[in-house]
């Protein structure tokens, strides 16, 4: 019968002796621990960040863009035919039963002035259904709404970059400024998103009534021309419906034929965010891979002193065994004493990353997400190493012949 109190006396003991040597050994664990929670701390953070900034371009998402010119030969690309228009909108949104909302866009670069401040920024004429596609609220004041843009009424919605920019600390709420020398009273204030993924300023922008942006700004050499047009799918389960009812009813409302290339480009842009959110995770699971090689560095240490550790008390084993230890007694003895190595050197360890996390956090100004799931891997993970590479030489102790382990010297 093993005796688990003295055995643990016994491997406690050992381990005190040798203070320098115990905690140098446990030196690879705590580094090992400590970079697998920072890694995947960083790692996390970056996922969210990316997620997060999916998030704000909304949900379930298809963006259509009219045709592409032919010049000299050249394909110009995306964008650069006339061919979308605010009835394709109206007919998407009634005929195509995956889609829950559309908003078309005439959208174009302009400098902004208020008093004796001015900015460039992107204004898009829209409709109201901008807010409900791009999951955008309301900070302060109101949205324009169906009769502004049958009016045309010159109203405008700022994101937050523009309204600092603009007035500072002051209200933008009722006040005048001037899009292309034309006057518009500033009627809300949208929530601020921040970036995009493509590292783009979501919140530099303004937002007007589609017909006033066609009539007084921008203009259209064809009646009610849209250079974009952003459909909300009902669900992620609808988008790919969604995407190919938009596609057959453009077709058919431009006539193109079945020969014929579409003068229109459908994107869903969720499947860019997957990919990307995908990329991500491989991204934290490749930097927690690379830390965990610390751990198995880490684990080879123990080893390594524990065969050491055998080597110089291969006497003390010999009287072990002789006054009547078993050889589970000898082998429990050093996995006790790996394992205690191990497990000091794992809890060490989480303190270590998750400080380590925090100043990144602060001094590298990116996020970090300590998630108590990576903590419990690390230490389980520590845990196991200090079994894996403690039991060759508890085995090694065991086996040896006590008359040879007396006479050892």
């Amino acid at each position: 019968m093993i005796n688990m109190p003295s055995t643990i006396k016994i491997s406690f003991r050992a381990l005190r002796v040798n203070k320098m040597r115990s905690v140098l050994t446990m030196l690879g664990i705590i580094i090992g621990v400590g970079a697998v929670i920072a890694m995947l701390a960083v790692g996390t953070g970056a996922s969210e960040k990316i997620s997060g900034q999916i998030s704000s371009m909304g949900s379930n998402l298809i963006m259509v863009l009219p045709g592409s010119t032919t010049a000299g030969g050249l394909r110009l690309g995306a964008g650069t035919r006339a061919t979308l228009t605010m009835a394709d909108a109206d007919a998407i949104l009634k005929e195509c039963s995956a889609v829950l909302d559309v908003a078309p866009i005439l959208n174009g670069a302009v400098q902004v002035v208020y008093g004796d401040q001015n900015w460039a920024t992107g204004v898009y004429g829209t409709t109201p259904s901008i807010l409900t596609v791009r999951d955008w609220p309301i900070a302060a004041g109101r949205s324009f709404n169906e009769q502004d843009v049958r009016n045309a009424t010159k109203v405008a919605i700022l994101g937050q970059t523009v309204a600092d920019n603009l007035f500072g600390g002051m209200d933008p709420l009722g006040q005048i400024i001037r899009i292309k020398k034309v006057p518009f009273v500033v009627i809300g204030l949208l929530e601020s998103k921040g970036q995009s993924p493509t590292g783009q300023d979501q919140d530099d922008t303004i937002y007007i009534p589609v017909t006033t942006a066609q009539k007084k700004i921008f203009g259209t050499s064809i009646p009610g021309m849209v250079r974009t047009i952003m459909v909300k799918a009902r669900s992620s389960e609808e988008l790919e419906a969604a995407e190919r009812q938009v596609t057959e009813l453009l077709r058919q409302r431009h006539r193109i034929g079945a020969q014929q290339e579409d003068d229109f480009t459908v994107r869903n842009l969720t499947q860019l965010m997957q990919v990307a959110e995908e990329s991500s995770r491989v991204m934290t699971l490749l930097l927690g891979a690379i830390a965990s090689v610390s751990l198995l560095v880490g684990g080879i240490g123990i080893m390594n002193i524990m065969l050491v550790s055998v080597t110089e008390r291969t006497r003390e084993i010999g009287i072990r065994m002789a006054v009547g230890a078993k050889t589970w007694d000898i082998r429990l003895q050093f996995i006790i004493e790996a394992l205690t190595l191990s497990l000091t050197g794992g809890i060490t360890g989480i303190f270590l990353g998750v400080a380590t996390s925090k100043v990144l956090s602060i001094v590298a100004e990116w996020p970090t997400v300590v998630s108590p799931l990576s903590i419990l891997l690390a230490f389980g993970f520590s845990g196991l190493v200090g079994i894996f590479f403690g039991f060759y030489p508890a085995y090694k102790a065991s086996l040896l012949n006590p008359i040879e382990a007396l006479r050892y010297e």
